[in-house]
């Protein structure tokens, strides 16, 4: 009887450890599952991923589109489209010049209806948005124009899009930044070498000027 009292004590001290230990570590494994491993991951807490928060500001030579609404009249007020300027301002009727360089489409937005109300206008919803951004090719070219900035572009590469060169086309052209600072660019070269080939910007001028001979 003792012999078994003692077989008894000892089975639940052993089954007591078992679970204990159990209970302290991680298991591998549940009912044939591998258990999943914990991954160290750069993403918030939360496990959602975060969109890029990062806004557009106005550079110089974008196109500024602003609606006007809620006036009594809607005609006295159209839509009014803007490229900014190299001072980085645009002009506004009643209330002139109004800097746009480094804001963001919201902050312009505010900023435009505050000076509009109530000072000219008791009711007047303001809204501004964005333009296509663009750039130009001009001289001797075969479609000579404005063209749509729809990513990294460079010189070479903005005369292609403009049709290429014309057969009296000089092949040292000029581009034009949008703050009027002026780059040569030898065309032959820069396809040798893309380091010479310069970037091209929304708001800048590819010029290409008849040759000579």
């Amino acid at each position: 009887m003792k012999l078994f009292v003692h077989g008894l004590i000892a089975s639940g001290l052993i089954a007591a450890g078992l679970f204990l230990t159990g209970c302290s570590s991680t298991p591998s494994s549940l009912d044939g599952i591998p258990a999943a491993k914990t991954v160290q991951t750069d993403a918030p807490a939360t496990g959602v991923l975060q969109p890029n928060t990062e806004v557009a500001h106005f550079h110089v030579g974008e196109t500024v589109n602003i609606i006007f609404s809620g006036t009594p009249d809607p005609t006295e007020f159209p839509p009014h489209e803007e490229t900014v300027k190299e001072d980085g301002n645009i002009n506004l009727p009643l209330i002139g010049s109004v800097q746009a360089l480094g804001k963001t489409a919201g902050e312009l937005q505010k900023e435009i209806q505050d000076l509009y109300v109530p000072k000219y206008y008791v009711r007047l919803t303001v809204t501004v948005k964005p333009g296509d951004l663009i750039y130009y090719v001009k001289g001797e070219v075969k479609q000579p124009g404005r063209e749509i900035y729809v990513g990294e572009t460079s010189v070479t590469k903005a005369i292609t899009s403009a049709g290429d060169f014309t057969d009296f086309a000089s092949h040292k052209v000029t581009l034009i930044r949008a703050n009027g600072e002026r780059l040569k660019v030898n065309v032959d070269k820069a396809l040798e070498n893309p380091t010479l080939d310069a970037k091209v910007y929304p708001g800048d001028q590819v010029y290409v000027p008849r040759r000579i001979f």
